[in-house]
């Protein structure tokens, strides 16, 4: 009997072009691939739906919101946690994650979220170890410079063999960001604070903030210097930040907040990454660049899930709907991803790639999975 699977009546999303055909994949591995419907036996019928490469998520902050799910609020079960955020990303259409965990943070005395660092990587290893996720996992180190403690709570985890990618980020009121500080101001009071102490907050984070981050920066670039560990800059806004982010070895500017930012850092040679969430909802909600100025100029590269998983397919559709083709439009989440992280051995629906896709259609502007595939095995 033949292990192989054949998928026919799809819409193939391929790299220049998405066409009907039919994959063959056997052991994990795509085999071939052809235009029109497959007479085969056994073969499946995917009713025209659209069969794209499996997404590839490089910054999505959702396993914290599952170990914190309210304020103040620790799940007592790491790998409960860890399991429920696996789903969620499967059901959004990701067969390859990168967990983006906070190291270090604002506030050394009153960041209740500092303690939950080993816990959400011995999670996610576990997870791995035990074969229990949908997902590929992988770790992405999100650094917050202004913390004074963070190259001592780092240093533990710059060598876990499930680390990808390393952020540098400087939340420090009155740049990036965070540069237009009444705006800083109108957020903190919404998130609960009074005026007087958001004021009094804000001084203490400019103070203490520039002071650690001067002194992490160029310790932080050293721990991941030649360890094969993507570095990238966060939330650039000007070309000063791109210049010093590629002075410092940075493959990669997160988020870049301006259409300067995102310009100099393609002439930098930087790969640049969006939020879909913006993209979806038509800006940024902390005031920065629409990122669909970005697509529109050339000047982005891959798109990110950060809070809301569900938005990177319907940034796809909603880049679609610009001058982009379907195709290009799944690029963002699907072949450059992969490149920017070094995975060449998926993104793409080619021979001798990794068999991971995800089955979907879009329902007026929603986007419906119908389908995740992760190494030749159905997932959901």
């Amino acid at each position: 009997m033949s292990d192989q699977i054949v998928l026919t009546n799809a819409r193939l999303v391929l790299d220049d072009e998405v066409v009907e055909g039919t994959v063959v994949h056997a052991h994990g591995l795509i085999r071939d691939l052809s235009r029109g419907r497959s007479r085969a036996a056994g073969a499946i019928d995917l009713d025209g739906d659209l069969l794209a490469p499996g997404l590839i998520e490089v910054h999505t902050d959702n396993l914290e919101k599952h170990f914190c799910p309210r304020p103040g609020v620790i799940w007592p079960n790491p790998l409960a946690a860890a399991l429920a955020h696996d789903a969620q990303m499967a059901a959004a259409g990701v067969t390859t994650v990168c967990d983006a965990l906070f190291v270090g943070g604002y506030e050394v005395e009153n960041d209740a979220r500092r303690g939950l660092l080993p816990q959400m990587v011995s999670a996610v290893e576990r997870g791995a170890e035990l074969g229990l996720f949908r997902c590929d996992h992988r770790l992405h180190l999100r650094c917050e410079l202004t913390d004074p403690e963070l190259v001592e709570r780092l240093a533990p985890y710059a060598d876990r063999p499930l680390v990808a990618l390393a952020s540098l980020m400087d939340h420090t009121p009155g740049q990036r960001q965070w540069r237009d500080i009444a705006l800083l101001k109108r957020f903190m009071i919404r998130e609960g604070l009074a005026p007087d102490d958001a004021d009094a907050l804000i001084d203490k984070r400019m103070t203490d903030g520039r002071r650690a981050a001067a002194a992490n920066w160029p310790q932080v670039v050293a721990l991941f210097r030649g360890r094969g560990v993507a570095i990238a800059s966060h939330d650039d806004t000007t070309v000063a930040d791109v210049s010093e982010a590629r002075d410092a070895g940075c493959a990669i500017s997160e988020f870049p907040t301006t259409l300067e930012a995102a310009r100099a850092a393609r002439a930098a040679g930087l790969a640049t990454v969006g939020g879909a969430p913006n993209v979806v909802r038509g800006g940024s909600h902390s005031g920065g660049a629409a990122v669909v100025e970005f697509a529109r100029e050339k000047t982005l590269d891959a798109l990110s899930s950060d809070y809301a998983p569900a938005s990177l397919l319907q940034a796809v559709e909603r880049l679609a709907r610009e001058d982009l083709s379907l195709h290009e439009a799944f690029s963002f989440v699907t072949s450059r991803p992969a490149a920017m992280l070094g995975l060449a051995d998926r993104g793409r629906i080619s021979p001798g790639l990794r068999a991971d896709f995800v089955r979907l259609r879009f329902v007026e502007a929603t986007p419906v999975v119908r389908g995740l595939t992760v190494l030749g095995g159905s997932v959901m």
